[in-house]
This record gives structure tokens, sequence and C-alpha cells, in this order.
């Protein structure tokens, strides 16, 4: 096995803990809610249409520019997070996704719609590299890779409230009600991160950054970019994420309902099963990542294959309608999606000192957000010119990841040169070290 199979402990590394556990579960219950208000819109797509009296270009407009506005965030909070710390950039995230989903509840126009969507975003793109600092801060470097896919699950998890409680309240409650009652979890989490969050444990202080401005955003930015790791990373979140994000952020349900005559209880069904697939594969990918390191670009290769061959079956599968066990192995298939795209961050939080995690981070975690903003609205658009022809529309899956494939094969060789360097230079720089 290679001597990068399995990640180690260094000195200085967090205790972790049960402290530990309770402090960052509370940064993940802010990232939970953070993703019951960004899919919230999946299972509400039908009723915007009809509400807002749009067409599928217009719809799809909701979703990019909520993506537009996260993905345009990342560096800018990866930076934050570095400079401020994870509570104060938490709070004005929770701040923001909150009024933005009380704004969307009570929009009247398209126009609000829009705004109150970007506000989300905006307070959405705050939360989750927040919470890889966090996890960074308090547990010790290798339980890294399966703290960050725990984080993800958890995020599935808000995807599934959306999935099966707001959208029964949606269609039980009405619009405003459901959406405004949903606001009051945002609530409910800025409470406890105030009276409970803390950015580290005690004697972990991270040392005061000892430079500001722009030289020094540009400094991070640059520094993080040379690593072919950070790279590496964009580009497996850039291939992964986007074709299950895609499918659960807007155009699942309609795919199932009005291409493949599904009702919307059983197209929910499928939707649900994207999701609890995407929890027990994020478990599965967090155990087998943590233990051996190899296995990172092994797993986000055979995710990328198994998804594209779902989709090509599906899509060429003859018949106006797939067949139901075809649609189940997509929805099975689409759930491996997000924990393949966690792997991103393991090729990014080694590659970068304690001081660049966050701007590392943020620049990976673009990529699947930047590739499932440009797919909705290639498939709102595609839909619109063919006549709602969704075996067109969804094609457009199989073009990103032939992009996000080729850099990530481009890449690999020098991710692992890299890293065999940087293993060799910690084994030379702890023989040199004198005992205490």
């Amino acid at each position: 096995m290679s001597s990068l199979s399995s990640p180690v402990s260094v000195p200085g590394d967090p205790p972790g803990g049960r402290k530990a556990v309770l402090v960052w579960s509370i940064g993940v219950a802010v990232y939970f809610v953070a993703v019951i208000f960004r899919t919230s819109l999946g299972v509400a797509g039908l009723d915007a249409a009809d509400r807002f009296h749009v067409n599928a270009s217009a719809l799809s407009t909701f979703s990019i520019l909520q993506l537009l506005v996260y993905a345009g965030m990342q560096i800018p909070v990866g930076l934050l997070v570095d400079r401020l710390g994870t509570k104060k950039v938490l709070t004005i995230g929770v701040v923001l996704f909150t009024v933005g989903q009380l704004g969307f509840a009570f929009s009247p126009s398209y126009a609000m719609a829009l705004a109150s969507r970007a506000l989300l975003g905006c307070g959405d793109a705050l939360t989750f590299i927040s919470v890889l600092r966090l996890g960074t801060r308090w547990f010790p470097a290798r339980r890294g890779p399966l703290v960050a896919q725990l984080a993800g699950l958890v995020g599935m998890a808000g995807n599934l409230v959306s999935t099966l409680v707001l959208a029964r309240l949606l269609h039980s409650v009405g619009w405003t009600a459901a959406f405004a009652g949903s606001a009051l979890c945002g609530v409910v989490v800025l409470v406890l991160m105030t009276l409970f969050l803390k950015d580290h444990p005690e004697g972990h202080e991270p040392a005061p950054a000892e430079h500001t401005g722009a030289a020094f955003v540009r400094e991070q930015i640059t520094l993080s970019w040379r690593e072919p790791g950070t790279r590496l990373g964009l580009w497996v979140h850039f291939t992964t994420q986007f074709p299950a994000m895609v499918f659960l952020l807007l155009w699942g349900l309609p795919f199932l309902v009005e291409a493949q005559g599904l009702s919307r209880a059983t197209a929910g069904e499928l939707l649900t099963l994207v999701v609890l697939s995407n929890m027990v594969i994020g478990l599965v990918y967090g155990q087998i990542v943590a233990r051996h390191h190899a296995a990172r670009l092994p797993l986000a290769l055979g995710t990328i294959g198994a998804t594209a061959a779902a989709w090509a079956a599906t899509l060429a599968s003859p018949g106006d309608h797939a067949p139901m066990w075809l649609l189940i192995v997509l929805c099975a298939v689409l759930g491996a999606c997000g924990p393949a795209s966690m792997i991103g961050f393991d090729f990014a939080r080694p590659a970068n000192p304690p001081e660049r995690q966050g701007t590392a981070s943020g620049i990976t975690n673009m990529g699947g957000f930047v590739a499932s903003m440009t797919t909705l609205l290639a498939i709102g658009l595609l839909l619109d010119a063919t006549g709602d022809n969704y075996r067109v529309a969804f094609s457009a899956v199989f073009v990103l990841e032939a992009v996000g494939l080729c850099q990530i094969l481009r890449l690999r060789s020098r991710v692992v040169r890299r890293e065999r360097e940087q293993l060799v230079a910690s084994r030379v720089e702890a023989v040199h070290v004198p005992a205490c």
C-alpha cells in the first residue's frame, strides 16, 4: 500500500472529544438549516412557476441566481473565515439566509422573489466553509475526511426535510405559511450558536494574522491556487457534485413528473431515495478515505463513471418513459455524487497550511456550484428551445462531466508527486525536531 494511504496525527492536533462533538454539532445544525432553505425550491418548482407565472428559463433563474451568489462568494468567505473566525461568519450567514427565506415566503412578485433567493444564497454561502473550518479546529487531522463527510451527510438530512416535510406543508398550509414557518429554524440555530459556539478549544488558538489588506488577500488566493491539490479538489468537486445538485435543487421533480409521467408522490419518493443513498454512501466514503487516502481518486472517478452510465441508460431508454427500476438505479447512483464531491476537500486540505484552509476550501467549493449553475441554465434554455424535450436538455450533464474529467486526469500525477514531496519533508522535519 502507498505511504500516502493513511493520514497521521500531527503535533498540536486538537484533542477532539465530547465537547468538540457538541460545538461542531451546533455548527452543523446551522448548515442543516441552510440546506433546508437552499433546497426548498426543489419541491416547490412547479408551484413557483404557477405562483409567479414564469416559464422554464425564468424558473431556473431562481436557482441560478442563488448559486451564482453562492459560488461567487466562496473565495471571499474562505478569506473571511481565515480572518474573522467561524462564529462571526456563521452569525452573518444565519441572519442573511433567514431573512431571505422570509422574503421568499411573502414575495408578491417574481423580482422580489429573485432578490430573496439571492439573499438566501449569500447567507448559505457563509455556512459550509465555516463548518469545515470548525471541524479542523476541534478534531485531529486524521478525522478530517470522516468529519467532512458527516457534515455533508447532515446537510443531506436537511434536503430530506425539504423533500418530506416542507413539500407536505406546502400543499397543506400553503406557500406563505410553509416558507415563513420554516424560517423559524434559522432563529433557533442563531440562539444556539450565540450561546454555545466557540471557534476553537482552549489552548489551540490560531496565530494572529500578521498582514491584512489587498496584498495579503491576493497572496492567500495565489498561494492556495498554486497548490495542485487545491486545483484538483476544485475539479473533483466540479465534476461530481452537480448531477445530484441539479436534480434535487430544481429539475428532478419536473423531470420525473412531466417527462416520466410519475405522480408527485412517487417523484417525491425517488427524490427521497437520492437523499437516503447520499447519507449511506457518505458514511462509507468517509470511512474509506479516512483509512486509505489512496482511495480518493478511484472513488471520485468511479462515481463519475457510474453517474454518466446511469444517465445515459435513462435518457436512451426506448419508449416514452424509462422503466421504474432504471429510475431507482439512477436516483441511487445520484446519491453518491455528494459524498464524492467531499473528496475534493481531501485533496485541498493536506495541500495547504492551517492559515490557508478557509481560502483553499472556498476555491474547492466553487467547483460544484459553478457546474450546477451552468447546468441549471443549460437545461432551462434547452427545454424552452426544444419544447420540453428532457432527453436533449439533460444531455448537458455529459458535457460538464467530460470537461471536469479531463482536468482531473491532467492534474492527478502532479498531486501525487506533490503529496510525496510534502510527506518526505514532514518526516525529515520530524527527525530533526529535538525531543522535549
